[in-house]
């Protein structure tokens, strides 16, 4: 590997309206249990910060500038759970709570149960998706 090669990924930003960002709090920490991380002093009203596991990787939830794109996009984070039962957890989690419905839920999410949302194949871990309440698409796997 060249000296110049990327060697980790730090944090990955996902967009969300402004004026969202106590949705987010509780999506992001409440629902999918991250930890807040603090924000540059400057930027604590237009951002935030989530801890994934113990570090250092983050995600960023920030004010997206302009309005938000009226198509769903594809593209996604994808985070790994430690076991199958985890997983499934989390699954019903994200699900009870889009299903209960309120400002912070998911807009969608595989339904615990039935076959998920992405693509098909051996080559795929046990997995899941969902879109938070801004329609950023979200995967969970099942570490291999």
């Amino acid at each position: 590997m060249a000296a110049y090669t990327p060697t980790a990924l730090q944090h990955v930003n996902l967009p969300v309206p402004a004026g969202t960002l106590p949705l987010a709090q509780e999506f992001y920490g409440a629902v999918l249990g991250f930890a807040s991380d603090p924000v540059p002093h400057l930027q604590k009203d237009v951002l935030l910060w989530f801890r994934i596991g113990d570090g250092p990787q983050q995600i960023h939830v920030s004010h997206q500038n302009g309005p938000m794109p009226q198509t769903l996009s594809s593209g996604h984070p994808c985070f790994t759970l430690p076991s199958a039962e985890a997983l499934d957890a989390l699954q019903r989690r994200v699900w009870g709570h889009q299903i209960a419905g309120g400002l912070a839920a998911a807009q969608a999410c595989d339904q615990p149960g039935k076959a998920n949302s992405g693509a098909k194949g051996v080559e795929y871990p046990d997995r899941f998706f969902a879109r938070d309440f801004a329609g950023n698409r979200l995967e969970f796997a099942v570490a291999r």
